[in-house]
């Protein structure tokens, strides 16, 4: 069997993306149709990990705002015209398939950034992640009030990280 390598999201692997985002995230369900929105609002920003045949993961990722967050299943309607950091929407891997592949989805995000002109990744980091985050560049941020308020429906410990993206 070939290497597990992300290839870009294509809507036939919805199916996929919704069974893993349940497995992985059953406390933080979200609607196929907003995992499908961002797919077709940021076609770039969206990949699986693909296993063979299989699908392992998902990432989703597309421009917004710093210091705001999307409404957890919630639709986006469209993207920032100003964004000013490219958003981690979820990385979701499989058991079997993790070690190293989030690194490998975040090293592409972050080329995509760079060639889109944004400077900043965000993401919020749920389940006790924050150290995976961590080693692959994030640092917590400060919340203002808003963004706590939001931050609640992630779910305790659900923490808003950032990374610069060095020149």
């Amino acid at each position: 069997m070939s290497r597990p390598h992300w290839r870009r999201a294509h809507a036939g692997d919805l199916t996929a993306i919704s069974a893993i985002a349940a497995r992985i995230h059953p406390d933080l369900p979200e609607r196929p149709e907003v995992l499908s929105e961002k797919m077709r609002l940021y076609p770039d920003g969206c990949c699986v990990l693909a296993a063979g045949n299989e699908i392992a993961g998902y990432g989703l990722a597309h421009p917004w705002m710093q210091q705001r967050i999307p409404q957890l299943d919630g639709f986006l309607d469209q993207l920032p015209d100003a964004a000013d950091c490219l958003y981690v929407h979820d990385v979701a891997v499989l058991p079997d398939f993790r070690g190293g592949v989030a690194r490998a989805y975040v090293a592409e995000i972050e080329e995509l950034a760079r060639s889109s002109g944004i400077a900043t990744l965000a993401l919020v980091s749920v389940y006790g992640t924050r150290p995976l985050w961590q080693r692959l560049g994030f640092e917590p941020a400060t919340p203002d009030a808003a963004l706590r308020a939001k931050l609640a429906a992630y779910g305790a410990g659900a923490t808003y990280m950032l990374r610069e993206l060095t020149q």
